[in-house]
C-alpha cells in the first residue's frame, strides 16, 4: 500500500499580520508550521502503514523554505518527501496548486503506484478546502471529504470504508481504491517521531521537483496564468464595541440554557421571534 500525503507549509494563524496599506499578509517574523489539518491526515496515513505496511509519500508545493516541513513529516515516519518548488509555480491559486501536485503524484504514481492521496481538509491560511477535491477531480479519483475515521481497508478487494462528519449526524461511506481522502481535525494524535527517523530526517536527501520533473508541459494551468482567483483585498475586522455576554442558569442543564438562550434573543431579536412565532403557528 502506498499513501501520498499533500502537506502545506503555513504560517503561524496565531501570530499572522495583515500590512495596514497593501493588505496582504505580513510573513516576515512570521514562525512557518506545518497546516494543522495536514497533520492529522499523516497521521492517519502512518497508522494505514503500521497495519498494513507499504510506503508513505510527503508531497508540498511551495518555495524552497518548505523543505523545513517536510523533513518535519520525515521525522515522524514517512518514507519519502518531495518538493515541488519552481518559480512558475509562484501566485498560484487553489486551481494552480492543485493541478501542479496532481501532476507531481502522477509522475510518483509511475514508479510507486498509488492507493491513497491524503490531505487535510483545509488549510488555516485559505480555508478554502479546495485543493483536496481540485487533486481527486483532476486524477479522476474517488472523493472522501471530512473523513473522521477509517473503519475498513481492504486494497485486495479495492475499497475503502470510512465515517464521514456531515451536518446532522455521521455518514458511512463505501468507495473504490484508488481515492482522495481528506482528514477532520481531532481525528487522532499526532505520535512523536523517535530518534532514529529525527536523525534520517535531518541526513536524508531531499528530492527537490521542478516544473519540468513534476511532468507539467502546459504552462497556462499553473502559477498566475492558471489562478483565475484575485484577492481584492485583504483586511483584520474591526473589534466589534458589544461587549460578550455569559449566560447562565441554576440548573446547570443544556436544555435550560438553551431555552434561556432562545428567549434573550428574542427579546433583542423581535423580529426573528415573531417569524419562529409564525412559523410554528
Amino acid at each position: 500500500m502506498h499513501s501520498v500525503v499533500c502537506i502545506k507549509q503555513v504560517p503561524d494563524s496565531a501570530q499572522i499580520r495583515v500590512h495596514p496599506v497593501t493588505n496582504t499578509i505580513m510573513r516576515q517574523g512570521v514562525p512557518a508550521i506545518i497546516n494543522p489539518y495536514d497533520l492529522f491526515a499523516l497521521e492517519e496515513a502512518l497508522r494505514l502503514k503500521d497495519k498494513h505496511g507499504g510506503r508513505v509519500t510527503v508531497i508540498t508545493m511551495g518555495p524552497p523554505q518548505a523543505e523545513a516541513a517536510l523533513r518535519k513529516a520525515l521525522s515522524y515516519g514517512a518514507d519519502e518527501i518531495i518538493l515541488v518548488t519552481d518559480k512558475a509555480f509562484a501566485g498560484a491559486d487553489t486551481l494552480a496548486t492543485s493541478f501542479a501536485l496532481a501532476s507531481a503524484i502522477r509522475k510518483i504514481h509511475e514508479s510507486h503506484p498509488v492507493t491513497l492521496v491524503f490531505t487535510g481538509k483545509q488549510t488555516i491560511d485559505g480555508d478554502t478546502a479546495q485543493v483536496g477535491p481540485g487533486i481527486a477531480t483532476r486524477m479522476e479519483l474517488q472523493l472522501l471529504t471530512y473523513v473522521s475515521r477509517i473503519n475498513e481497508l481492504d486494497e485486495a478487494a479495492g475499497r475503502i470504508t470510512v465515517e464521514r462528519r456531515a451536518e446532522g449526524g455521521v455518514q458511512l461511506l463505501k468507495t473504490a481504491l484508488p481515492c482522495l481522502v481528506t482528514m477532520l481535525e481531532g481525528t487522532n494524535e499526532m505520535r512523536r517521531g523517535n530518534l532514529p527517523d529525527q536523525l534520517r530526517a535531518a541526513r536524508h536527501e531531499l528530492t527537490r521537483w521542478d516544473r519540468v520533473a513534476a511532468g507539467i508541459e502546459d504552462v497556462t494551468k499553473i502559477g498566475l496564468k492558471g489562478s483565475p482567483t484575485v484577492v481584492n483585498k485583504v483586511f483584520t475586522p474591526s473589534p466589534r464595541a458589544e461587549k460578550a455576554e455569559m449566560v447562565t442558569v441554576a440548573s446547570g442543564r443544556p436544555a435550560d440554557l438553551a431555552i434561556e438562550l432562545i428567549a434573550r434573543l428574542g427579546q433583542r431579536f423581535p423580529v426573528v421571534e415573531a417569524e419562529l412565532a409564525r412559523r410554528a403557528a
